[in-house]
């Protein structure tokens, strides 16, 4: 999916995926989802979601919503924070080690 936010385009062909979770849901659940965190060449940060019809993803035609996707820019400490929610050790070890200290 390609798609251009505020003069900058996000291409997950391109980009180097960093992490992917999806909702322990059957695909048929109109609330299934998934989504997969990217990282660009110029260092920029997206998430490409895609879902059912009652998912964060889901296309409103009217008062009609069915399944759909996006792509969702995210800054360093969103993306940061997108790992920590679900839980993506590896990705954090390995992009976001700067960010981190030990307790």
């Amino acid at each position: 999916m390609k798609k251009t936010i505020n003069r900058k385009t996000y291409n997950t062909e391109t980009a180097t995926a960093i992490a992917g979770r999806s909702a322990s849901l059957p695909r048929s659940d109109f609330g299934h989802w998934e989504a997969t965190l990217y990282r660009t060449a110029k260092g920029a940060y997206f998430l490409h979601g895609k879902g059912g019809a009652t998912s964060e993803y889901a296309d409103h035609i009217g008062h009609l919503r069915r399944g759909g996707a996006d792509i969702i820019p995210k800054t360093g400490a969103e993306a940061l924070a997108w790992c920590e929610e679900h839980e993506c050790q590896d990705a954090i070890d390995t992009h976001f080690a700067a960010l981190i200290e030990d307790a």
